[in-house]
């Protein structure tokens, strides 16, 4: 075995131990939401359900989303701390890919609208591709702390349409009443 393959054999396994989702192959392309309005999207959403990541380990986690400029979207997510970041829409005609950075000199990550209503839920997607693996997060997003059952299974059912195992989906952990100043 050489050194690369040492090197990747040893991120695979801090990855995988880190409780982050990576699988075999390239990212799928899943179909994402028609006519996507950025400016319907924009306010608050509470986190309900994701795949689970290293970075988001709160209760009560939030995304509040505002127009910073034409065509770049502000982001803050919260729950142990506030992250800032932006996000923006390199195609028109794909108004829900976006790409989000949160740090100066990082590259951005995709965050692809799969679904929304923008009164109730969203279903988000973002996918790496890293050579012959993939990494993916998914979260399920309500403008309220909960959401029905029907739609979660709804949600549910469209990601495992492309591939991904809603039963691994965490819940969200919630303060007893979260905080309506998030």
């Amino acid at each position: 075995m050489d050194a690369s393959q040492v090197t990747f054999l040893a991120l695979l396994f801090v990855l995988t131990a880190n409780a982050q989702v990576i699988k075999p192959g390239r990212c799928p392309v899943p179909a994402v939401q028609e006519k996507f309005d950025a400016a319907q999207y924009l306010g608050t959403w509470y986190e309900i359900q994701k795949l689970p990541n290293t970075f988001q380990r709160g209760e009560c986690s939030t995304a509040t989303y505002s127009l910073n400029s034409p065509g770049v979207v502000g982001v803050l997510n919260r729950e142990l701390l506030a992250i800032t970041g932006t996000a923006v829409s390199k195609d028109p005609t794909e108004p829900a890919k976006l790409l989000v950075s949160f740090f100066e000199n990082s590259p951005p990550s995709p965050y692809w609208v799969l679904s929304t209503d923008y009164d109730n839920f969203s279903l988000v997607y973002s996918c790496t591709d890293l050579g012959v693996l993939h990494m993916e997060f998914a979260w399920i997003l309500s403008r309220k702390p909960s959401l029905s059952e029907e739609t979660l299974e709804d949600l549910c059912s469209t990601l495992s349409s492309i591939g991904v195992s809603a039963m691994i989906l965490s819940v969200t952990p919630r303060a007893e009443v979260c905080d309506s100043s998030l």
